[in-house]
């Protein structure tokens, strides 16, 4: 059975990758992406997908919803999330099967049997229209509402909303909050994007994302450029990237 695994954190990843291949000789991982566009591109260039596809809710780029959107999905799909509002009922009624994280051996294994069962010449259950599925959920999106970071032996709880700002700087992300005190953050830039709420979060350049509730004052700079002050920040190398001027003050004003 050839397995797809879209999951954009790698120690899940990997874990996933080894529960599977422990769980039976058989199952062979063909695919191994961790973004929509990965997905998409992979998709497109195996039009044949794969016997079963496990696949993460938020990826680094966006909602895994979005890929069915862009490309033809071949295969059964088993979602895979550390949410459990993502209308489970639904998913089930449909013959897809959920997994919540951490993943259960046990629940691993009946999900790998199921599709199994499903995928059997004679079984007589029609394919399943994902494209259906993007519509039934586009709208339902589930954002971070926290993060953990570590601080020597201890784990910090910082909530959403008392976050000002992220960077990244050498390689590191950092979180600022709006106490401006500062903390390392094992995710990249990329990946926390796409889990954060754009009504409240919105990236104004490569290495930094900012706060709307944080937003003081948006000035213009040199070079056409906008420069923009945190009510909890001294900062002063905060600008937003001349490509993304027209979208930020889009965003601003609530659009």
């Amino acid at each position: 059975m050839n397995i797809v695994i879209i999951e954009d954190e790698i120690p899940s990843r990997l874990n996933l990758q080894r529960a599977l291949i422990n769980l039976a000789p058989d199952l062979h991982i063909v695919g191994s992406l961790g973004s929509v566009a990965e997905a998409v591109e992979w998709f497109g260039a195996n039009p044949a997908g794969a016997d079963l596809i496990f696949m993460d809710v938020q990826l680094s780029d966006g909602l895994c919803f979005e890929i069915f959107r862009h490309t033809n999905v071949a295969g059964r799909v088993v979602i895979t999330t550390a949410y459990d509002n993502y209308a489970l009922d639904a998913f089930k009624i449909h013959s897809i099967d959920y997994l919540l994280k951490p993943i259960d051996p046990e629940a691993l294994r009946k999900a790998v049997d199921h599709c199994r069962t499903l995928n059997n010449p004679t079984n007589s259950t029609p394919a399943i229209d994902y494209s259906i599925f993007a519509e039934m959920f586009a709208s339902k999106k589930n954002y971070r509402d926290r993060f953990l970071v570590k601080v020597g032996d201890k784990i910090i709880l910082v909530k959403v909303e008392n976050i000002a700002f992220f960077y990244s700087e050498n390689k590191t992300t950092f979180l600022v909050t709006d106490e401006n005190r500062e903390y390392i953050v094992d995710e990249s830039l990329d990946a926390i994007e796409g889990k954060l709420d754009p009504k409240h979060f919105f990236r104004i350049g490569r290495s930094s994302i900012v706060s709307l509730e944080q937003i003081q004052v948006v000035s213009k700079h040199f070079g056409s450029r906008l420069k923009v002050q945190l009510h909890s920040s001294r900062r002063d190398d905060l600008f937003v990237s001349r490509a993304r001027t027209a979208e930020f003050l889009e965003w601003l004003n609530g659009n």
